[in-house]
């Protein structure tokens, strides 16, 4: 055999050779597509040897969580009637401002033809989302879907709609509660929001731009978010949100945030947006806040807040160096210790820094609020703090914001005692005032109490100017729905003998 013909063989072999080796591979690899590589490393005499192994790939079918939670979700359209007194100038309030577009969040002018002015029927106000939570017709959105709103309507994925009574609200979480006249309703059922991890998949359920059950997924970003600082200081109560990247734009708001299994984790409550519309980040309030606060509206009227007695701030590294704290760099840093507060009572003091609650971490503010959002007044909780870089722990039975450990009740206008009467021009001149409200049908209640009689004429109070017994009612559920510790009417008016007077009505149970 000549040297041409041996090396034509030789080439002839490799061929089959390689050729035999890419079928074996592409087979191999037709029998794992399902799997994906993961570096692992192992010691080979004195040398790092990183490996790839198989390991099943992560699970992306959603459409068994999104049959489960489709009819669930609801349609929440708000109505109002038009006033004939407003002007085409006046401020209405959008409720999809609450995702941080134009202005931050600001009322915004809004031009209403002519004849929607002189037009007695509701009009549309808002449209937004919410959530079956039982098979009976309960239904959580957020406070601000429906804020303001004189009528409720709510449609169901079926197309069915119902007129919703709101059965409470709760301005501080923004969230609220809604009840149709309905029976054997597929209800969502509730999911462990302390469990979800951040990079867990997760889906958003809702109405966006009022196209009815939308889908969108993403994944967690981040827990117990606080939000303050992107909406320049504005607090929005809870600061502890779930933050994910699934899609969320105006309509979405008080609907479902789900886990893969299809239970809810939290309510989808607002985007961080400069234009008003998503932009690559939204937030919800996780599902064990929405359970216990649906919880006390049902129960108690009102939601029940536990107070510490404290004022606190996140601990950083330069406070840590300061106070020569070493055996922590996270944590909540007691600022102050309120007089006669649970925490005072406890032990606790100046300087001690908190790093759990009920062996839950709480390493900022966010998570420290999301805490004691769980708790009543009245709960003992335990404590662990750090004082003189040593472990400390502490049970305290928390108050509520007026001191005591009992539960609080549901305010009502009519706990004042009394009716309000407008008064005529003619009453106006001969008291020499420009406006003013009468008090009438005076019976038991804060007015009484503080003194006030029969006849006497309200002209402001806490320095704004009333007319009517609606201006007076917003007056009233505005400090009531505060978080002020102190709820008080500082109230001016007159007596008809032309006696000025001058009464502090104490609103605390």
């Amino acid at each position: 055999m000549n040297q041409n013909t041996k090396l034509a063989l030789i080439l002839f072999g490799a061929s089959i050779f390689g050729s035999a080796t890419t079928l074996f591979a592409t087979r191999a690899m037709s029998h794992t597509d399902n799997f994906s590589d993961t570096c692992v490393a192992t010691q080979h005499d004195k040398s790092i040897v990183r490996t790839a192994a198989r390991v099943p790939s992560v699970e992306t079918d959603f459409t068994v969580a999104a049959e489960k939670t489709i009819n669930a979700v609801v349609s929440v359209k708000t109505f109002v009637t038009p006033r004939m007194q407003q002007r085409s100038n006046d401020f209405f309030i959008d409720p999809f401002e609450f995702f941080f577009g134009p202005g931050n969040g600001q009322q915004r002018r809004q031009q209403q033809p002519q004849q929607q002015q002189q037009d007695s029927k509701p009009q549309q106000l808002g449209l937004g989302s919410g959530v079956i939570i039982t098979t009976d017709g309960y239904i959580v959105t957020n406070n601000h879907v429906i804020d303001g709103a004189e009528k409720v309507e709510v449609t169901l994925n079926d197309n069915s709609t119902y007129n919703a009574k709101i059965i409470g609200t709760d301005a501080t979480s923004d969230l609220a509660l809604l009840k149709i006249e309905a029976e054997n309703l597929s209800p969502i059922v509730f999911g462990d929001s302390d469990g979800i991890k951040v990079g867990e998949w997760v889906l958003a359920v809702g109405n966006p731009f009022g196209f009815t059950s939308t889908v969108t997924a993403g994944i967690v970003s981040a827990k117990a978010r606080s939000i303050s600082q992107a909406t320049h200081g504005r607090s929005m109560g809870i600061e502890s949100f779930i933050q994910t990247d699934a899609a969320v734009n105006p309509g979405n708001s008080g609907g479902a945030l789900v886990n893969t299994n299809g239970e809810l984790v939290g309510i989808n409550t607002a985007i961080y947006s400069q234009t008003g519309n998503y932009a690559g980040y939204s937030f919800a309030i996780p599902s064990v806040l929405v359970k216990k606060i649906v919880d006390d509206i049902k129960q108690y009227g009102t939601v029940q807040r536990a107070v510490l007695g404290i004022q606190f701030t996140e601990l950083t590294a330069e406070m840590a160096e300061e106070h020569n704290i070493t055996a922590t760099r996270e944590g909540i840093y007691v600022a102050k210790v309120t007089d006669r507060g649970a925490a005072m009572e406890a032990g606790l003091k100046e300087g001690d820094v908190i790093i759990k609650i009920n062996g839950n971490d709480v390493k900022n503010n966010g998570q420290m609020m999301e805490q004691m959002n769980k708790l009543r007044p009245g709960d003992v909780a335990t404590f662990t703090y750090i004082r003189d870089n040593k472990t400390r722990t502490a049970k305290v039975t928390l108050k509520n914001n007026q001191g005591t450990t009992g539960l609080t009740k549901a305010s009502d206008v009519l706990d004042l005692g009394c009716t309000f009467k407008k008064l005529s021009a003619a009453k106006k001149r001969d008291l020499g005032i420009s406006n003013g409200v009468e008090v009438v049908g005076l019976r038991a209640g804060k007015f009484k109490e503080a003194g006030i009689k029969e006849g006497f004429v309200i002209v402001d109070i806490n320095n704004a100017p009333v007319n009517s017994q609606e201006e007076i009612e917003n007056i009233y559920n505005a400090i009531m729905k505060s978080t002020d510790s102190d709820k008080v009417m500082f109230i001016t008016g007159i007596y008809p003998t032309g006696a000025k007077r001058y009464y502090a009505v104490d609103l605390a149970d």
